[in-house]
């Protein structure tokens, strides 16, 4: 009888962990939708010079960086996605030469020193940049998503914005949380 019960209970505690890290599992793949959503929809919120398009109609290049789990999921999240008259067009570049086509530019995944040489690549164009989770200032995008309270949240660092050229609109700016990064 023992035997059985504490078979039972072995069984119930199993199960409840595969629950849990099912739930878990869940969770996380809902984090890295709602990053890859919230990439393709910051476009909407922010304006770049004419000179960073081609043409009227060239496409919004967003590109990728690195192969966190966000990265896996933005090709199927921006799919028809469009920036007024632009389509939009995702690229998962290896080179930093490769930042001049891009308009966005999204990194995660990396080290600290490969990240700060990506952002480094991008600096001076008008590229807006976006990281997820960089604890420190230097290795941080212009847009750096956080997860506070079990949310998808993002911190904007206004000045580097406007300092390549980029215009953050006040709506976007608004939903944004304050800093937690070093200065």
């Amino acid at each position: 009888m023992r035997m059985r019960c504490a078979r039972s209970v072995l069984l119930a505690l199993a199960w409840l962990a595969t629950a849990g890290c099912a739930s878990e599992a869940r969770a996380q793949a809902q984090e890295h939708a709602v990053k890859a959503t919230f990439l393709y929809k910051f476009a909407g919120f922010v304006e770049w010079p004419e000179s960073a398009f081609a043409t009227s109609s060239s496409p919004l290049v967003l590109c990728i960086v690195g192969s966190d789990p966000v990265a896996k999921v933005i090709d199927h999240a921006a799919a028809g996605q469009a920036y007024g008259a632009h389509p939009m067009e995702v690229r998962h570049i290896a080179q930093h030469a490769a930042v001049a086509g891009c308009h966005m530019l999204y990194v995660a995944g990396l080290s600290t020193d490969a990240t700060e040489g990506w952002l480094q690549a991008a600096r001076g164009k008008p590229i807006l940049t976006v990281t997820d989770g960089a604890a420190n200032r230097r290795s941080q995008g212009m847009i750096n998503f956080v997860v506070r309270d079990n949310r998808v949240r993002f911190e904007i660092d206004l000045d580097v914005a406007l300092s390549q050229r980029i215009v953050v609109s006040s709506k976007l700016a608004s939903l944004a949380v304050p800093s937690r990064g070093l200065p």
